[in-house]
This record gives C-alpha cells, sequence and structure tokens, in this order.
C-alpha cells in the first residue's frame, strides 16, 4: 500500500470526523426524556427510538467498518464461500421479528436492561445471569477491536501510519459515547449509512465500467482463483454443508451480543422491532453489493499484501481523491458507531450484572449511568491496547471464538420467553458443556470455524459454534429429563401410602 499521504483526502476524511464530533456532543439532549442521568437514559436512550433511527442504530451495529473491510477480503481470498454472510442476514431477520418483540415487552415490564437481567428475572439464578454476563462481555471485546482494524485500513490508505492516528480515532470516540451515550451513535449512524449507501453504489456502477463489465470481472476472478489452486466463484460440494451451518450459526447468534440487543432495547415498542425486522433486509442488498468489490479486486489487478486492503486500494485505484477520502471517512465513521455501541452495551452489562449484583446493590440510577460511563471508558482502551500491543490475528482468533460462546447463550436468553418447564441448573449445564467443548473443538481445529465429524462410515464438516449448541441442547435436554424423573419418583413415593 502506498504510504505517500493524500492530503485532500485526509482533509475530506478530517471534515467528516469533526462533524461526528459535533454532532455526538448535539446528541447528548436529543430526545432526552428527563433530566436525570441514569442507565436506561444513557445506556437505551430512554427506549425511546422510533422505527427509523433503530432501523439506523441497528445497521449500524450490524454492518460494521469491519464488515465493510473484511467481507469483500474474504470474497478476494476464498471466493463463494465468502458470500456466507448474505444466507445469513436473510435468515436471521424472520428470527428477529419472531422473537425480539417478546424479548423487548420482558425488559420493558421489568425495566431490564441487558439479557442477563432477562435471565435473572426468569430464573432468578445468579449463577446462570453471571455466566451469560460473562460471556458476553468476553465476546464483544474483540469484536470492538476488530472495528479499529477497519480504522486502521483506511487510515494507511489515507497514508497515515503509527500510533498517533489511531488514538485520535479512539479519543473522538470516547469522548462522545462517554458525553451522549447511545444517543451520539444513534444519530451518527444515520450519516454513517447514508454515506456508505453513496460509496457502494458508485462503487458498484462506476468500477465495472471501468474493468470491461460485469462479465470481465466474474471471469477475472475465475482465472485468479483458477492460478492459486484454491476458491472460487461457485461452491464446491464439499462446501454446501460447512457454508449453510456456518450462516445458520452465525443467523442464531448475531442477536445475541449486547450490542445488537442494545439496539432493539432502546426502541419504543415491539411494532418498532418487528417493523425494523422487514425494514433490514435492504442491508442484505448493502452487502452483496460490498462483496462484489472481492471479485473486482482480482479484475482491477491489485497487489496486495494484506487482503483487509482490497476496498481501500480499490477506491484509490478507479476513484479521484476527494470520493477516496469521502468512502474512507464513511468506513472510519462506520467503525465509531458500532464500537461506541459495544462499549455501550458491555457497560451496561458490567453495571447491571457485576457492579449492581455483586458490589453495591443499593446503588441509585444516577450511580448506576457513572459506573457505566467509566466501564465503556475502560472497555474501549482494553480494545486499544489489544491492537497496539497484540498481533491483530489475536483479535482475530478471539472474535472466532466470541461468536461461538455468544451463541451458547440463545437457550438461556430464548427459551425463558416462550416455557416455564426449564430451571437454571439446566440451562447452566448446557451454556458450561457448549462453551466447553466448542472451546476445544476450534482449539484442536487449529483455531478454524469449521470441525469435522465422522461417525463410522458418516462423515460431515460444519460450524463449530453450531455444533457446540447442539451438544449445549443435548446436555440441557439430558439434566431437564434427569430432574423430571427425579421429580416424578418423588411424588409416587410420596403418594403411596404407609402402611402400620
Amino acid at each position: 500500500m502506498t504510504t505517500k499521504p493524500d492530503y485532500l483526502a485526509i482533509g475530506i476524511f478530517v471534515a467528516f470526523f469533526v462533524l461526528v464530533v459535533v454532532v455526538g456532543f448535539l446528541a447528548s439532549r436529543w430526545k432526552r426524556t428527563s433530566e436525570v442521568t441514569n442507565l436506561h437514559e444513557w445506556g437505551l436512550g430512554g427506549r425511546s427510538f422510533g422505527v427509523w433511527i433503530t432501523w439506523f442504530l441497528v445497521g449500524g451495529d450490524f454492518y460494521t467498518a469491519y464488515t465493510i473491510i473484511a467481507v469483500p477480503a474474504l470474497v478476494y481470498a476464498v471466493g463463494a464461500y465468502g458470500f456466507f454472510a448474505l444466507p445469513y442476514t436473510i435468515i436471521v431477520y424472520p428470527f428477529v421479528f419472531a422473537v425480539m418483540p417478546v424479548l423487548w415487552r420482558a425488559a420493558k415490564q421489568q425495566g431490564h436492561v441487558t439479557a442477563a437481567d432477562v435471565v435473572y428475572g426468569h430464573y432468578g439464578s445468579r449463577p446462570l445471569e453471571l455466566a451469560v454476563a460473562l460471556t458476553a462481555v468476553v465476546a464483544t471485546m474483540p469484536y470492538i477491536a476488530l472495528q479499529l482494524v477497519g480504522m486502521i485500513a483506511v487510515l494507511s490508505a489515507l497514508g497515515l501510519h503509527g500510533e498517533i492516528p489511531l488514538i485520535i480515532a479512539f479519543a473522538v470516540l470516547a469522548v462522545y459515547s462517554f458525553s451522549s451515550g447511545i444517543r451520539g451513535p444513534a444519530l451518527i449512524a444515520v450519516l454513517k449509512d447514508v454515506m456508505i449507501y453513496v460509496a457502494v453504489i458508485a462503487a458498484v456502477a462506476v468500477i465495472p465500467s471501468k474493468l470491461g463489465g460485469y462479465g470481465a470481472v466474474f471471469d477475472a476472478a475465475d482465472q485468479a482463483f483458477k492460478a492459486k489452486g484454491s476458491g472460487g466463484i461457485l461452491l464446491k460440494p464439499a462446501q454446501f454443508v460447512p457454508y449453510a451451518t456456518l450462516a445458520l450459526g452465525s443467523a442464531l447468534a448475531a442477536f445475541m451480543y449486547p450490542h445488537t440487543l442494545t439496539g432493539v432495547f432502546a426502541s419504543k415498542s415491539a411494532n418498532t422491532v418487528r417493523r425494523n425486522a422487514m425494514l433490514l433486509p435492504a442491508y442484505t442488498l448493502l452487502l452483496g453489493l460490498l462483496a462484489l468489490l472481492g471479485y473486482m479486486g482480482h479484475a482491477a489487478h491489485l497487489n496486495v499484501t494484506d487482503n483487509n486492503d482490497v476496498v481501500p486500494e480499490l477506491f484509490k485505484a478507479l476513484f479521484p481523491s476527494w470520493f477516496a477520502g469521502f468512502t474512507f471517512a464513511a468506513i472510519g465513521i462506520g467503525a465509531l458507531v458500532p464500537a461506541a455501541v459495544m462499549s455501550i452495551g458491555a457497560a451496561n452489562v458490567f453495571t447491571r450484572n457485576f457492579w449492581r449484583a455483586y458490589v453495591n446493590p443499593a446503588i441509585s440510577p444516577e450511580g448506576e449511568a457513572s459506573v457505566a460511563k467509566l466501564a465503556s471508558l475502560a472497555v474501549q482502551i482494553g480494545a486499544l491496547l489489544v491492537i497496539l500491543y497484540l498481533p491483530i490475528q489475536f483479535a482475530l482468533y478471539l472474535q472466532l471464538l466470541g461468536g461461538m460462546w455468544i451463541l451458547q447463550t440463545l437457550p438461556s436468553v430464548v427459551f425463558g420467553l416462550y416455557s416455564q418447564r426449564l430451571r437454571a441448573p439446566e440451562l447452566l449445564s448446557g451454556l458450561v458443556a457448549g462453551l466447553a467443548s466448542g472451546t476445544w473443538f476450534i482449539w484442536s481445529d487449529g483455531l478454524k470455524p469449521i470441525h469435522h465429524v465422522a461417525l463410522g462410515s458418516f462423515s460431515v464438516s460444519l460450524y463449530t459454534g453450531l455444533l457446540a449448541l447442539a451438544i449445549n441442547l443435548v446436555v440441557l435436554g439430558v439434566v431437564h429429563l434427569a430432574r423430571s424423573l427425579g421429580a416424578s419418583r418423588a411424588h409416587v413415593s410420596d403418594s403411596v401410602p404407609v402402611r402400620k
């Protein structure tokens, strides 16, 4: 990647970042329902967001700077397999439509702020609440770090290297999220998504015309994969099951993260959540167009040492500097919005399910907000330190594990919405079994997300997170059955008359 600074692009980039700072500060008063600062206000915006703001906020959480960089990079590297993100977003929206309004009602009625709050409200178990909360925070931390990876990619494309530009960007994130809470990223998400749509539509309209059309783009990608002997523009039969299970597992995990649930809980009604589930597929169209940039990288004959440089290099090579700066600003803001919501979601969990549960049960609403602000700052600093002082590959490995881990919380969070028959020890047993088995499989497979299962002559490769969830559910079912049989025997024993 070119190291010479592009001053025009840098100027456009800085101008939009200044706009972000201004909007972030102004957001502290937007739609505020009271003068009292509490966790519902700071962390959930007073549960007052309507359909459009929720749409931009959830989309901003879901389609992040790392998504914009990583999905085309994966398609550039492996071809069709990288498109798994498209079916998983299609699968997740019916799940959101059916489940999230029920979860929203449960949270609203009891004043819950986090999924772990909902779990404790259903089961009254501190150990299960702690397990769900700890899993959520640990799974979110590398996700925040990866947003900074997206930021590094665009800063490098601008010719800005070293730690200082990244630290400045982090300072912007810390200041506006500390001051405005969830309202800051909610407003900035509107700006970010409009910019991303403009950049992507321009890319899919202009880039192919400069490369000979879409036919030439697909042909160039096909030839590139054949030349290196791996990947392809079509899935191979052996990839069908891994592809499908990866999409399904990713879909089930997506709305278990604190940041996506924060967007749901901040909605003003269950109907708002449903309408968003109907509107969010528009982002899937955007994601499909983004993924095609990976193929365009082959057609443009890019020479990159890191696949994450594909999108920045495409815009640098095929667009004028001012538009490249505009696009890089969109991606950079696309890092700040989800990173802010992720840190706020993690801070909500820390405040409610660690601090209030174990340190200060009598904490005031204002005290909760103060603790959450400091916790969000600590989370952001932790993510920054990971990127500055640990290999980026370490954050990638943790994110891989994080997706598998957060998926294991689904039974604890969702099942209680529909049935009162399960008990906390059963769910905790399944959760621990899923976490332990999934971690072991990924570690033994060399930190890869696909595990090969062989039973006699039958063998299949599938997403490790989904396999771990199956083990989770089997253990949950066995423990539940054992408890039910024990209870039945005890009832029979109590009902048998004693002869005198």
